[in-house]
């Protein structure tokens, strides 16, 4: 039987490097060398390749930095001084018999804004206008004035525990009253916490720094 013949390129299992190898490997330098588009090329892929490592490798330490603590990213909250919008004034407990009251009934409820402003009448305020509204505000109710009305809407906000003040551009003392889908009932009359105080804006973090609008749209009563 014939023996295959033996490969000369191999060695112990290792690529024999011949003369025409290297003549050809020669070759290329020289055409690289005396081709500058080539060259520029090849030095192009390599300092772009360079950039992607160094890019990967700062993105890993930032990261594990932002992980760790070291890097802190700001946030969008904002100060809670800049965004206030509820008065920081003491008002005393002002006599319901002055104060003109507007009561709004925004829930489902039939006649509620009728019987909440008759119990305020009860307690000698002065009620205006009775009627429904719309209302987004989800909540006890809104106690809305104008500054001339602050003092009056804290001692509404008394007999309202939990509810929300809002102020709008009106320059009477006039307060209304904005009942929501949260409201039970109004303050025991004679349980009405009548010490000097500050108005309640318990949404006080909901809201945002430039609300001017007033937040809800009262309508008008009929005639």
């Amino acid at each position: 039987m014939a023996r295959k013949p033996k490969d000369v390129t191999v060695l112990h299992g290792h690529q024999v490097i011949t003369g025409s190898d290297l003549r050809a490997t020669f070759v290329e330098d020289e055409e690289l060398n005396h081709n500058p588009v080539r060259k520029r090329r090849r030095i192009l892929h390599g300092v772009v390749l360079v950039l992607l490592v160094g890019l990967v490798a700062a993105a890993i330490v930032v990261a594990l930095a932002i992980m760790n603590g070291q890097i802190k990213i700001p946030t969008a909250e904002r100060s809670q001084a800049a965004a206030s919008v509820c008065p920081e004034a003491r008002f005393d407990y002002t006599p319901p018999e002055t104060i003109n009251l507007n009561v709004f009934n925004s829930t489902s409820r039939p006649g509620l804004a009728r019987s909440v402003a008759d119990e305020f009448a009860a307690r000698k305020f002065i009620v205006g206008a009775v009627a429904n509204t719309t209302s987004s505000y989800r909540g006890i109710a809104l106690v809305v004035s104008g500054a001339a009305g602050q003092s009056a809407a804290f001692t509404v906000q008394r007999n309202l525990p939990g509810s929300d003040y809002f102020q709008d551009g009106r320059t009477d003392p006039s307060v209304d009253v904005i009942l929501t889908g949260d409201f039970q009932q109004l303050a025991n009359p004679e349980l009405v916490d009548q010490t000097p105080g500050q108005l309640s804006c318990p949404r006080e973090d909901r809201r945002i720094a430039d609300e001017s609008g007033s937040p809800v749209t009262p309508t008008p009563p009929a005639g």
